[in-house]
């Protein structure tokens, strides 16, 4: 998966075709976090996160994550999430912001 967009769900991995946008691109905000949400389902909090902030950095550095994208993520994902895990999101999120 090179970024969020390419997310193809069942898979965890990148649709497979290049040059077109995956089927998961054309997604609004709402619909790539329960995707995600679903892909995380049953992983420790650790393990998601740590998968997460890959993601990201990958993306952040490869230009095709903007700022507005991860705090359209935050506000989306976070009411997923209890206080404590809401709060290392947030962490994450403006390490990503810094990149």
């Amino acid at each position: 998966m090179k970024s969020f967009r390419d997310y193809t769900p069942g898979t965890g991995e990148e649709n497979g075709r290049t040059g077109e946008p995956s089927s998961a691109a054309g997604s609004t905000a709402a619909e790539l976090t329960k995707k995600i949400a679903a892909a995380y389902n049953g992983k420790s909090s650790a393990e998601m996160l740590k998968s997460i902030l890959a993601e990201a950095e990958r993306s952040k550095r490869a230009g095709t994550l903007s700022d507005e994208e991860i705090d359209t993520f935050y506000e989306q994902f976070s009411p997923l999430l209890g206080p404590v895990q809401r709060r290392q999101l947030r962490s994450v999120v403006e390490k990503l912001k810094k990149i």
